[in-house]
C-alpha cells in the first residue's frame, strides 16, 4: 500500500539549493518532488523552519559511557546510534583508536553482529592507528603503533573484509602496496597521525589516498621553511580533509582559514569520545572537551553542534555548514544509498530543524 507524506518548511536545503516555502513529497520512504507549499491542495497544519539532510559523522570512539575499544558489542554501537541520531547523524562510522589486533578483531565482530542484527546507520568500522607515526601520535598509545607487514594488512583485511571501511595511518609509514592492498578491499585509506615532509604528502596523495584525518591534529604543521602535510592537503587540488570544530582541536579563526583555501573539500567530524575510567583510554571530561592523560583526547560534540559551531563561530554560510556535516562525508565514503542530498529518487533521509538549528524529532 502506497504511503504518502507532507512535510513542509519555510527553508529546505537539499545538499544543491535552498528552496523557499516548500514541501518534500515522500513516497515509501522515497523522496518523490519538492514543491512549493502553496501548491498543494490540502495545506499542512505544521510548516517547521528548516528541513535538511541528515548528518553523518566518520569518526566517533563512543557513547554513554562505552568506548567502542572497552566494549566492542552491538550494545555499545547502539549507544553510538542513540547518541548520533539525538545530535542530527542518521549514519556513523564507530572508530577504534591504535589498539591491539585482538582489540581490532573484536571491534570487527561488533559491527558485525550490530549490522546483522538490523542496527541502523553504522556504515563500517573505522580503524585509527596502530600503523602510524609515534612523533604525531597524540593520545594514542605508543605500545601498539608499530609498522605493518603486506601479511599483517591482509590477514586484517580478510577478517574485516565488508565491515572495515576506513582505515587511518601515516603514509610515510606505509608504503604504496599497502595503500594499494587496502584500497582493493574497498576500504578509504586517510592520512593522518603523520610526520610526512611536504613531498612525502603530495606523494601520497597523487598516487591514490584521498582523504586525510582531523586536519592540523596529530600531523606536520605548515611552517613557511617546512610546509608539511597540513601545506600539501592545502595545495592539493583534490585531496579531502576532516576538521574536528569544536574550538579546541582547532581554533575558530584557523578553521575560517582552512575553509578558505579547502572550499568544498573540507568536512566535519565529531571525533567524539565517552566519559570512562576503563582501559588504556581514560577519557574524562573537561568542561565540554575530554582529555586522556593531561592529553586533549576527543570532544564532546554532536555533528548538529558541528553545524552550529560552524555557523555561529566561523561565520560559515548555512549550506556549506550542512554540506560540510552531511554532503562531503557522503563523497568521501562513496556509498550509493547515503548521498547527503534530498532530491527525487533518493531516499528520504532529512532532520527537521527549529529556528535556533535544534533538532525537531519529526519522522514521516
Amino acid at each position: 500500500m502506497n504511503k504518502t507524506t507532507y512535510l513542509s518548511a519555510h527553508k529546505i536545503y537539499s545538499g544543491k539549493r535552498w528552496y523557499e516555502d516548500s514541501t518534500l513529497v515522500i513516497e515509501n520512504e522515497m523522496v518523490t518532488a519538492i514543491v512549493p507549499t502553496n501548491s498543494i491542495t490540502n495545506q499542512p497544519t505544521t510548516i517547521y523552519p528548516y528541513i535538511i539532510p541528515a548528518l553523518i559523522d566518520l569518526q566517533i570512539y563512543g557513547a554513554g559511557g562505552q568506548l567502542l575499544s572497552m566494549h566492542p558489542n552491538k550494545e555499545a554501537i547502539q549507544r553510538l546510534y542513540d547518541y548520533c541520531t539525538k545530535g542530527g547523524a542518521h549514519w556513523f562510522q564507530p572508530t577504534v583508536a591504535t589498539n591491539s589486533n585482538q582489540v581490532i578483531r573484536a571491534c570487527v565482530d561488533a559491527v558485525s553482529h550490530y549490522q546483522i542484527s538490523g542496527g541502523k546507520g553504522c556504515i563500517g568500522l573505522h580503524v585509527e592507528g596502530p600503523w602510524i607515526n609515534n612523533t604525531k601520535r597524540g593520545a594514542h598509545l605508543t605500545e601498539f603503533i608499530h609498522v605493518p607487514t603486506i601479511k599483517e594488512v591482509k590477514e586484517l583485511l580478510d577478517y574485516g573484509k565488508g565491515i572495515i571501511t576506513m582505515i587511518t595511518l601515516a603514509p610515510e609509514i606505509c608504503n604504496k602496496a599497502i595503500v594499494d592492498l587496502i584500497h582493493s578491499y574497498g576500504v578509504v585509506v586517510s592520512a593522518g597521525h603523520s610526520d610526512a615532509n611536504y613531498d612525502e604528502a603530495m606523494n601520497a596523495f597523487d598516487v591514490g589516498i584521498k582523504t586525510a584525518t582531523h586536519l592540523f591534529n596529530a600531523m606536520s604543521p605548515l611552517q613557511h621553511r617546512a610546509p608539511g602535510m597540513v601545506g600539501a592537503i592545502f595545495n592539493h587540488p583534490s585531496v579531502m580533509c576532516s576538521i574536528v570544530p569544536d574550538g579546541y582541536h582547532v581554533d575558530f579563526e584557523v578553521i575560517k582559514i582552512a575553509k578558505k583555501q579547502l572550499g568544498n573539500r573540507l568536512f566535519a567530524i565529531t571525533d567524539a569520545v565517552t566519559n570512562t575510567t576503563e582501559g588504556p583510554y581514560p577519557h574524562q571530561l573537561n568542561g565540554d572537551k575530554y582529555e586522556a592523560n593531561g592529553i586533549l583526547s576527543g570532544s564532546a560534540l554532536t555533528m548538529l553542534k558541528s553545524v552550529q559551531n560552524l555557523v555561529h563561530k566561523p561565520g560559515i554560510e548555512l549550506g556549506e555548514a550542512i554540506n560540510m556535516c552531511s554532503l562531503y562525508p557522503a563523497q568521501v565514503m562513496a556509498i550509493n544509498h547515503i548521498s547527503g542530498i534530498i532530491e527525487p529518487g533518493n531516499t528520504a533521509d532529512y532532520i527537521c530543524l527549529n529556528n535556533d538549528l535544534q533538532l525537531l524529532n519529526i519522522q514521516a
